[in-house]
């Protein structure tokens, strides 16, 4: 199973126009901020919303193509989706609700019925197959709805924010469980979500959509080691800047002066790990090449460790310290400190 997407809509001011591939065996994740289109590319994919340009193409099967006058709505797409708030309906059974796709598709409620318990045993949740939704918790309506969307043998399972209704306890043991389910599936599968959690123990590869455009292609371990946009760099809690690159030496864009171990030339993206900036009272002596002085402009706790944000010139910097580090110095916003960072800890790829 494959797909080949290109997706062109406005819907109101908002104009989503971006391209999708799965390959087949690939779980990829669609990931980025509210706002950014992903629920609308979700729609666009289930028939919820016909695209005005472009080809929808599931392996081999055309299921939108404006320009060849072909549009199959949802029913008719072999397309199986998981809603954030999973849907379920109240009055029905988990094991009506499994079998409720397959009734509509004309199957004997008998055989609808066991083919139902089947899906419901191998999610775990067989002896709570009389159960109405609202007597389940979080966890096992998750995994009614899973069962729900794969029991027609769709060609491609869509999966909308599927954790984001579970609480923070529940949400680790449903993701792993989740990632077991996507691995025994054989058709297309796509994550829309905003949790890089999600999108790192789920993707095989990660599709950054950003005010409606694909902003960044990669397999999670690219994705978080280079990040191309300030969304992504905040995701995985890094400085990202860009610049201009001659031999080890790069000019920042907000004019400052970093000293490298890459020798690159042109434009790149420069990306200093917090945990690698030091923080002094003092200038420091010895080898850093990269030294600054700056100014606080706030700390933040964070679990065993704390980040202090510091601007130097037009250019801000955060620094990760012990709190240990942040009582001894006795940092607040507002204090004169000097940053400096090891030119082999600076890395730097092309933009």
């Amino acid at each position: 199973m494959s797909l080949a997407a290109d997706v062109d809509v406005v819907v109101g001011r908002f104009r989503l126009d971006v391209t999708l591939d799965v390959a087949p065996g690939e779980v990829v994740a669609v990931l980025g901020p509210n706002g950014a289109g992903k629920s609308t590319l979700l729609r666009v994919l289930a028939g919820l919303l016909p695209i005005e340009r472009g080809r929808i193409e599931l392996d081999g099967q055309v299921l939108d193509d404006p320009t060849g006058g072909v549009f199959l709505p949802p029913e008719e797409r072999p397309v199986g989706v998981v809603f954030q708030t999973f849907d379920l309906f109240p009055h029905l059974s988990a094991l009506d609700n499994v079998a409720f796709g397959l009734r509509r598709r004309g199957m004997p409620r008998r055989d609808a019925r066991a083919r139902a318990h089947d899906w419901l045993d191998r999610v775990g949740l067989g002896d709570r197959a009389g159960s109405r939704p609202g007597e389940l918790s979080g966890g096992q309506a998750q995994r009614v709805a899973v069962a729900r969307a794969v029991v027609t043998d769709p060609a491609m399972l869509l999966l909308d924010e599927p954790l984001s209704a579970l609480d923070v306890r529940t949400r680790a043991d449903v993701r792993r469980d989740l990632a077991t389910y996507l691995d025994g599936y054989a058709g297309v599968r796509v994550l829309v979500t905003h949790d890089p959690l999600d999108a790192l123990a789920l993707a095989d590869r990660i599709v950054i959509v950003e005010d409606g455009r694909v902003t960044q292609v990669g397999p999670p371990g690219e994705v978080t080691a280079r990040p191309r946009t300030p969304y992504v760099a905040e995701l995985v809690g890094t400085n990202l800047y860009r610049g201009r690159a001659a031999g080890g030496h790069v000019e920042l864009d907000g004019g400052l002066h970093v000293v490298t171990s890459t020798d690159l030339d042109g434009p790149v993206f420069v990306v200093v790990p917090p945990g690698a900036v030091a923080v002094y009272r003092a200038r420091p002596d010895g080898s850093p090449r990269n030294v600054y002085e700056a100014t606080i402009e706030h700390v933040q706790p964070l679990r065993n460790r704390a980040r202090a944000t510091g601007r130097v010139g037009d250019t801000t910097i955060a620094a990760d310290v012990t709190l240990d580090a942040v009582s001894q110095l006795g940092l607040h916003a507002g204090d004169r400190v000097w940053f400096s960072v090891k030119a082999t800890e600076v890395q730097v790829y092309p933009a």
